[in-house]
């Protein structure tokens, strides 16, 4: 893997890699970049916008801000790639405002900014299991369980639309435990000095419909220190997403009892949307101009040299983890958009 050094279960991967093992920006895609001898990274620097030239129709540069001097440049480029997460560049869009485009670049469409979604979790379905006492955990490296979606594949098998998967993992109970137990002082402590008993738990990570109504707009009055709109975000979950909970924990604790569990407990509840982190949507993909931004290769339909190719490209949401689809849209974006150059269409 480019000279990166094979795991060796330290343990803390959630802290970063520090042998840079665990794929990341920083140990992997970064270095890369920089071994072609032509990337440049500034530091403490704001996109405020980018700019467009309505005679030939294409983006013309980046606006930034120095966050630190508020010193103010615009870099030029034959090609744009927004990659700001999800919300970051519909607010850079958004703000891209010019006679051309008076609701935020690349939006004749006027859907930039709608259609906003997130991936659905917060049912938990978890299986308390006898029997295990003599078994400890080994090793550190974070791993889990994965099943995939089983609802409506194929044919629809229930009162809702899509479907979700299961997240989940086993482990001991721990000291925390205690804040459960009806015991106190000496018995307590005892109680404690020895490892609960194994427990499964299921997540469901649900699929939610793109819905219209769930945007990110500039706020008309409300700026930051730099001088930018705020961005005002609406987000609600829809009827059908709350009727994936049910199923969620009705199959959860099926697949648990199944497996031998002598006790279960549920949470039924849905976070909040932005609370799984894969924001995505308002700038979605599609074949039709008038109901979208960018065509199948992440290019706008109004601006040829602009690529957006983040989460904000998405049409519609799945209930896995969306990143590693982010890094193949944008591989394939990349490679559309070097052709284009060399045959002379951009």
């Amino acid at each position: 893997h480019g000279g990166r050094a094979k795991c060796h279960f330290c343990g803390p991967c959630h802290h970063g890699c520090s042998t840079g093992s665990f794929f990341s920006t920083q140990s992997s895609t970064l270095p890369a970049a920089e071994a072609t001898g032509r990337l440049t990274l500034l530091n403490d620097t704001i996109v405020a916008g980018i700019d467009y030239d309505p005679k030939s129709k294409r983006a013309t540069g980046v606006r930034t801000i120095d966050s630190k001097t508020g010193e103010r440049r615009t870099f030029t480029a034959r090609l744009i790639f927004v990659n700001a997460s999800t919300l970051g560049t519909l607010h850079i869009l958004l703000n891209s405002v010019s006679e051309a485009f008076p609701r935020g670049l690349a939006n004749s469409s006027g859907v930039l900014g709608h259609g906003i979604m997130d991936t659905m979790k917060g049912p938990v379905v978890t299986g308390t299991f006898d029997g295990y006492d003599g078994f400890q955990p080994v090793g550190n490296r974070p791993a889990g369980i994965y099943i995939p979606r089983f609802r409506n594949v194929g044919a629809k098998d229930a009162d809702f639309l899509r479907g979700y998967g299961f997240q989940g993992g086993a482990s001991r109970a721990l000291w925390t435990r205690g804040v459960d137990m009806p015991l106190f002082g000496a018995e307590l402590k005892q109680a404690l000095r020895k490892p609960g008993p194994w427990r499964l738990m299921l997540a469901g990570m649900a699929e939610p419909l793109p819905n219209p109504r769930n945007q990110v707009s500039l706020d008309p009055k409300e700026k930051d220190k730099w001088g930018l709109p705020q961005l005002r975000v609406r987000f609600a979950w829809s009827d059908n997403e709350r009727r994936m909970v049910d199923d969620i924990l009705t199959q959860g604790e099926a697949m648990l009892r199944a497996a031998g569990a002598v006790h279960i407990d549920k949470v039924n509840e849905i976070k909040p949307g932005g609370e799984t982190n894969h924001e995505m949507g308002g700038a979605p993909m599609g074949h039709d101009p008038a109901g979208s931004v960018l065509n199948r290769f992440n290019q706008a339909h109004d601006v040829p040299n602009l690529f957006v190719t983040d989460g904000a490209c998405m049409s519609s949401s799945p209930c896995q983890n969306p990143s590693l689809t982010y890094m193949a849209l944008t591989a394939r974006a990349a490679d559309y958009a070097l052709t284009r150059m060399k045959q002379g269409a951009l």
